[in-house]
């Protein structure tokens, strides 16, 4: 049987959305002092929703519906567990951030979650249209987040420059989806994954699929694809660089993982060349681009750049020898884990900001002598970023690696051996930062009084902290997710 409707398949969207409508009307009543309300019923509105994702979990199974348009099965639900958590985290960061600044609007969550609904939805999107909806729900409220400080040039100029990328990538891919549907007769991926090998024109099927993929190059800010990525990071408010960084980019990655694995991965030359060149040149760019900024915001952005092509590693060399679940596994492990950390990272660098108003490197010297705790905090998140042993962040770097070694083939080799040189160049731009915390002076611009936290973002770094050093010493915890997302 495969019903239209299945309430409780759908109730965690069916919870955001209404979240959405209740937080938009209630910013009408409250008055300015008291919008901080706003913030707490966004936040009752993703832990709500987490409930019936555990519900469906336990019950397990496979839900359909819409003819196979939207599935709802352990790989939709861990990702969209991801998603509401992340999202959770977000608006522990937003809350004080957005509350302190003379540009606070109620319509700030509502966006917020209004892109978050399109991150759930892409879950269990098994149709181009629907993953379509989904990514420009996802994209469009984020274009005007980026922008929210209106009277700051530099927010200005992020907010422009990440639409026009947005919207000349989203073009260029619908155009693919729309030939890739002119090919196989069906918008349906189970559909295309029958008979995309069955097609005669499989030279414009590699040009259909390049262009398809090239939408979702954008959101996950593969090279060539990255350029908006250094000034929208440091344009748009802190919070939303978080969210843009970890959110926005695990719903391509997630858009991507469905087009391949469920569409595509049985004509493997029409997509496996080109994300093996993304991979590699995200990586080289990334990590050899991080390495001059000064500004920590702009170093996170090119390493985003960089982590992203470490999780396009796997993508790459699925196709090969007996890599195809190993490589499914460990980019859901990879994009758990990267969400902590990088999280964890801009959770610390706002709170930083609200003593110093900077995010500049130097202003970080000494840090370790009036704000120990703190330097221990950000030590980590850099450390597991780094692969570091025994922060979650080496695990993700065994899973990808381990995708390599099941691959076996030449190319996963050479790719392999690209990842390898670039881990080993990103320790010294995250030690960089270390370096400056724990051995360099306290510069005369930073008054070392140990810095202030509010409760939220305290609690929004001791997530982020405990999953990263939880994972780190016991794996198993994500190793699982990431097999049951795989069908294991």
């Amino acid at each position: 049987m495969n019903p239209g409707w299945d309430f409780h398949a759908i109730a965690p969207e069916i919870i955001i959305s209404a979240t959405i409508i209740v937080v938009l009307i209630a910013d009408f009543f409250f008055q300015y002092r008291r919008r901080f309300q706003t913030s707490q019923l966004a936040t009752i509105g993703v832990l709500a929703a987490m409930v019936p994702v555990v519900t469906l979990a336990v019950n397990g199974g496979t839900r359909q519906m819409f003819g196979g348009a939207f599935v709802v099965d352990p790989y939709s639900l861990a990702l969209t567990g991801f998603f509401l958590a992340a999202a959770y985290v977000t608006l522990l960061l937003s809350v004080d951030y957005i509350g302190d600044g003379d540009y606070y609007q109620g319509e700030f969550y509502v966006l917020l979650l209004t892109s978050l609904l399109g991150m759930m939805v892409m879950t269990s999107a098994r149709d181009l249209i629907t993953i379509f909806v989904a990514l420009e729900t996802i994209s469009i409220p984020t274009f005007v987040l980026a922008g929210w400080r209106k009277h700051d040039p530099k927010s200005n100029e992020a907010a422009i420059k990440y639409y026009l990328i947005g919207v000349l990538s989203s073009a260029i891919m619908l155009y693919g989806m729309s030939l890739v549907f002119g090919l196989t007769g069906s918008t349906l991926l189970r559909d295309i994954a029958l008979a995309a090998p069955r097609t005669p024109h499989t030279s414009l099927l590699i040009v259909a699929v390049f262009l398809t993929l090239v939408g979702f190059a954008f959101k996950v800010s593969a090279v060539p694809f990255h350029f908006w990525v250094p000034d929208t990071y440091e344009g748009a408010p802190t919070p939303v660089t978080a969210f843009l960084s970890v959110s926005s980019k695990a719903g391509g990655f997630v858009a991507m993982l469905s087009i391949v694995f469920f569409g595509f991965f049985a004509v493997p030359d029409t997509w496996q060349p080109a994300l093996w060149v993304l991979a590699a040149a995200s990586m080289v760019l990334g990590n050899l681009a991080a390495l001059r900024q000064t500004n920590i915001v702009r170093m996170l952005a090119y390493s985003s750049i960089a982590q992203g092509g470490f999780i396009l590693v796997p993508f790459a060399v699925a196709a090969d020898g007996h890599a195809a679940r190993s490589s499914f596994e460990a980019v859901v492990i990879y994009l758990l884990i990267y969400g902590a950390m990088n999280l964890g990272a801009f959770a610390v660098v706002i709170a930083f900001a609200r003593r110093t108003r900077s995010a500049e490197i130097s202003t970080y010297g000494g840090l370790g002598s009036y704000a120990p705790s703190f330097a221990v905090l950000m030590t980590v998140f850099l450390l597991s970023l780094a692969g570091l042993p025994p922060l979650a962040g080496w695990f993700a770097k065994f899973v990808m690696f381990r995708s390599v070694l099941d691959a076996g083939t030449p190319g996963a080799t050479v790719l392999g051996v690209i990842a390898a040189v670039m881990s080993v160049v990103a320790f010294f731009y995250y030690l960089r930062v270390v370096r400056e915390m724990w051995f360099h002076p306290v510069p005369d611009s930073v008054n070392p009084e140990p810095v202030q936290i509010p409760l939220a973002l305290n609690a929004a770094i001791g997530i982020c902290a405990a999953i990263v050093l939880i994972v780190g010493i016991y794996p198993q915890v994500f190793a699982r997710i990431g097999e049951l997302a795989a069908g294991g």
